[in-house]
């Protein structure tokens, strides 16, 4: 079925690829469609729910049929549009949701019972009898479910994520687009531009059309040549732009390796983007919609812009007899080529009473109402007012009108609104903040206003820039009205049967929304769910409006009152592999090392996991002969001389602006905004419900430019917490924040000769006087800039020192040679716990997401000045009642009995039950500064029951042991040797 001509295809290049085991031939330039349609296949898959045959109906990613399995093995890859497969030698492809074969389906009885499967059906034949859902509905359902299937292998060919950033994102290398980028570009812009297609052009490259007395193709390649050498312009073929998000961040997925026939082995199959841009323009062009007529789902029915696709760009048609069916001029345009190809056109049958001319017969005011062929069609039955005929064809061309392909302006809750001259929906100006919608996406269907509106919207976006637009002509192309008199469905004519088809994939019928209309299924949310119609891969896009029209109609309503269902991303499916990039193996739970890594190896450190970060738990040495001995004598290196310990794993979130003060005020319970520059404060984070979130400390470096510290564990969800505070609840406050964990190495140096040790590597010594407690600053080491820190989470005379990552392994190696030459050494996570625990310090053991700031001892940290996250919910009644659990210190009686963490608390005396329990144990140690093994735990009324006694019972380990209850600071209660 090839025609003469060359198209964009290389016939110099003949290429080998099976298809049901069958091997074929096509060009390089196919499409997998393409090809199949070459060869004379018009039977390509099945309907999810009546395994109707299907046939090919577009050429691009709007596709609802053409859906195949692509590979084996472990390469085997699901749900692949034939329409978007690049053909190389040798590809290997298998229709699916069908058994045992694609002609032979015995799924197909499913059309059999149709009358009893109508919509809804599956919400009225579950129910009963109960015992059946698990016994037979469910099992049977999901074996049922889906189209393709994964091969239950592990694939093991790499995936990538990346990151871009630009000036201007053009979604779309159409004539729209073109023009967009190459007006940025002349600006200085730096540019995007994304195209999904394997090549720029859009409609250019499947159209006979002069742009510039030059060939559209030409055009193209002369435009394409100009934005590759400007420097300016990043263009990505192969690159479908899926969702639009707060902030500017748009996700984009690269085809990258799964065109290749032989990709390189670290070559990724695709590579999911992150592009952050300062402003985007969506020229994504339109999608034409079919008439809903009887039996209009029969293989070789087909939209009649994509059967002039195949005609021009891949010189082929689904057979030498083709018709047409329309209600608008567009599909002249396809009857003109496929008659300048040497194809016969059979009819143009136009629902219009007033049409183009054209060297074909043309049936005025008439309809489609019947086609016949099981596996290709046969033949179509046109009504008209001259009566009845049929007309013996191999393919029909449909084309119902365009639809803007206006999905990303509705990512963000966006609503499109519906425009009566065009019947169509088009995007609502700033339904996303920073995106601009050019060409057919705005519902400007001609290729001269789409060349104008590319430039047009492209000036707006450097106007907002700030960036100069240089002058530059519009193109001469092809300016004609878009001329259409709207018709949706067809009704059935006398003696007309079978049923009219509105989803293709998901078999969704004329019918099935009438019924749900008539069940009260009235709102569009309601009637997507109850007939599942625009539920499939192409999320409507070829079906909705039309459902929408028939839903209007059955409830008496218009078009835009009955309104859309809601568009979400991603625009096209996007493979798991891909979103989760580099998360196989290692990388599904990455290990994250700190920069003294090596350094704590090279000591004999056994390394512990805290948060996905790998930090040392001691440091054992000569003699020693269990973790003890060594975390004692680390201990003790921090009471009496000075230790060094690794504390980069601590969540480090960078915020300035104006209103970055007040910001934390807002998130934390306690008042930042009054905090001075050179100055620390520790804080309590809260969330809604009133239980704590995370502590930390947040230093104030200048006027709006603070620095929060979070617990290892809790940093990614307190960054979370700050993304939506700013994002939902506070959209206007002036301020912006980043996680710079990463980026700073940071070491704790403890103990009385901490400033001493660290005078000897500081630029400039400090002093108590100049440096107080709780005091932060710019320091340089070596002239190495950095940043000092005096906080302790220890107790003693401490400072934390954060350094640019690069610098961090050196560091550590020198405070740790100078520790030891003053008699002290680095201590690791077992000494760092028994030194907050002697403190009473709290850590995620303790502010577990059950604890209220009150039941930790910090209640008076909560502001009564201001309002903060949470403070309201904290109020609640059941968490201010006296008899909650507190926190507490507990020693054991007898003085040398270990105490367990996990074990629960009774009074002396009492039954050890549920309804007896009096609180718990969170965390213990043996401290060797008190010579005792100690505890933290939450007793009810603990702060009351200072000095009383407590049965410590853990039914698990058998243990038993009498506790004396004690204030949770064990060590230096005044805090005077972290502020000596």
């Amino acid at each position: 079925m090839r025609l003469d001509g060359a198209g964009l295809i290389d016939r110099d290049t003949p290429l080998r690829f099976q298809f049901d085991d069958r091997w074929m031939g096509g060009f390089a330039g196919d499409t997998l469609a393409s090809a199949l349609m070459a060869n004379g296949v018009k039977l390509v898959a099945r309907s999810f729910k009546y395994h109707r045959p299907r046939g090919i109906w577009s050429a691009g990613s709007e596709e609802p049929n053409a859906l195949v399995q692509v590979g084996k093995f472990a390469r085997q890859v699901p749900n692949v549009r034939a329409t978007q497969a690049e053909l190389f030698e040798g590809l290997y492809a298998t229709s699916q949701n069908r058994w045992p074969s694609l002609t032979l389906d015995l799924l197909s009885l499913n059309d059999l019972a149709a009358p009893f499967l109508g919509a809804g059906f599956y919400y009225k034949t579950f129910m009963w009898p109960r015992s059946f859902w698990e016994k037979l509905y469910e099992p049977a359902i999901r074996r049922a479910a889906g189209l393709g299937a994964l091969s239950g292998q592990t694939n093991t060919e790499p995936y990538e994520k990346a990151y871009a950033h630009c000036d201007l994102l053009v979604i779309g290398a159409g004539p729209a687009g073109l023009m967009a980028a190459l007006t940025a570009a002349r600006a200085g812009a730096d540019v995007i531009l994304a195209e999904e297609g394997d090549r720029c052009g859009g409609r250019l490259l499947s159209e006979q059309e002069e742009v510039d007395g030059a060939s559209g193709q030409d055009w193209v390649s002369r435009i394409v040549a100009e934005l590759v050498t400007s420097g300016r312009v990043r263009v990505m073929t192969r690159t479908t732009v899926t969702g639009a998000y707060d902030g500017g961040i748009y996700g984009a997925l690269e085809r990258v390796g799964l065109h290749l026939a032989d990709p390189a082995p670290a070559l990724p199959r695709e590579c999911f983007w992150r592009i952050s841009a300062r402003r985007a323009i969506l020229c994504a062009g339109a999608s034409e919609r079919p008439i809903a007529f009887p039996m209009n789902d029969r293989p070789g029915i087909l939209s009649a812009a994509a059967l002039r696709t195949y005609a021009n760009r891949y010189r082929t048609v689904p057979g030498p007899r083709v018709a047409l069916f329309c209600n608008n001029d567009d599909a002249y345009r396809t009857a003109r080529d496929l008659v300048a190809s040497g194809v016969e056109v059979a009819a143009v049958v136009d629902t219009r009473a007033e049409t183009p001319e054209g060297d074909y017969p043309v049936f005025r005011e008439a309809r489609v109402v019947d086609t016949r062929g099981r596996h290709g069609l046969r033949r179509i039955t046109v009504d008209g007012p001259d009566g009845r005929r049929q007309i013996e064809v191999d393919a029909l061309g449909v084309s119902g009108g365009w639809n803007p392909n206006l999905h990303l302006t509705c990512h963000m809750y966006g609503r499109p609104t519906w425009n009566p001259a065009l019947h169509a929906f088009v995007p609502t100006p700033g339904a996303v903040p920073g995106l601009d919608v050019a060409g057919a996406a705005a519902g400007v269907f001609s290729t001269h206003g789409a060349l104008k509106s590319g430039v047009f919207r492209a000036r707006k976006a450097l106007e907002s820039l700030e960036l100069a637009p240089s002058s530059m002509p519009i193109p001469q192309a092809d300016d004609a009205p878009y001329v259409l008199s709207p018709i949706y469905a067809v009704d059935g004519a006398k003696g007309a049967r079978g049923r009219a088809w509105l989803d293709f994939q998901n078999d969704v019928t004329v019918k099935d929304v009438r019924q749900a209309a008539s069940e009260n299924m009235t709102s569009v949310e309601h009637m997507k769910r109850y007939t599942t119609q625009g539920m499939a891969t192409d999320q409507g896009r070829v079906s909705n409006v039309l459902a929408l029209s028939v839903l209007a109609d059955a409830t008496g309503r218009g078009i835009p009152e009955t309104g859309t269902t809601t568009f979400r991303p991603p625009y096209t499916p996007v493979s798991l592999a891909a979103l989760g990039a580099g998360a196989q193996g290692k990388g599904f739970a990455p290990e994250r090392l700190t920069t003294s890594h090596a350094g704590s190896l090279a000591r004999g450190a056994p390394m512990v996991e805290a948060g996905l970060w790998y930090r040392p738990s001691y440091f054992p040495r000569d003699g020693e002969t269990t973790w003890r001995e060594a975390c004692d004598r680390e201990v003790g290196h921090v009471r009496s001389a000075v230790g060094v310990c690794d504390v980069s794993t601590l969540g480090k979130i960078e915020l300035q602006g104006p209103d970055a003060g007040a910001f934390l005020d807002l998130v934390y319970a306690n008042t930042f905004s009054t905090l001075k520059p050179g100055r620390v404060r520790y804080g309590v984070m809260l969330r809604e419900d009133g239980h704590v979130m995370d502590d930390g400390t947040t230093a104030c470096l200048g006027p709006g430019h603070y620095v929060m510290t979070t617990t290892t564990v809790a940093a990614h969800k307190v960054m979370q917490h700050l993304e939506f505070v700013q994002q939902c609840l506070v959209p206007t406050m002036r301020v912006r924040f980043t996680s710079v964990t990463e980026n700073w190495a940071q070491f704790a140096v403890a103990g009385p000769q901490a400033r001493a040790l660290l005078n000897d590597l500081l630029d400039a010594p400090v002093r108590n006087a100049n440096f107080p407690f709780m005091a932060c600053g710019a320091v340089r080491l070596g002239g190495v800039g950095g940043r000092l820190f005096r906080i302790s989470f220890s107790g003693e005379h401490a400072y934390e020192v954060a350094i640019p990552a690069r610098y961090g392994a050196a560091l550590f190696e020198q405070l740790v040679a100078r520790a030891e030459a003053m008699g002290g050494g680095a201590y690791g996570m077992e000494a760092l716990n028994v030194l907050r625990i002697e403190k009473g310090f709290v850590t995620h053991a303790e502010i577990h997401g059950r604890v209220t700031a009150d039941d930790v001892g910090l209640g008076r940290m909560v502001s009564a000045k201001k309002d903060c996250i949470g403070k309201t919910a904290s109020q609640r009644p059941g968490l201010t009642d006296p008899d909650r659990e507190q926190l507490v210190g507990l020693r054991p009686c007898d003085g040398r009995t270990a105490l367990l963490a996990g074990a629960h608390l009774f009074e002396p005396g009492a039954e050890a039950v549920r309804v007896t329990d009096q609180g718990y144990v969170t965390s213990v140690c043996f401290s060797p500064t008190l010579q005792t093994p100690i505890g933290l735990g939450f007793l009810r009324r603990g702060r009351a029951r200072h000095g009383q006694r407590v049965m410590m019972i853990d039914h698990l380990r058998g243990v038993t042991t009498e506790c004396e209850v004690t204030d949770p600071v064990f060590f230096d209660p005044d805090g005077g040797r972290a502020r000596g």
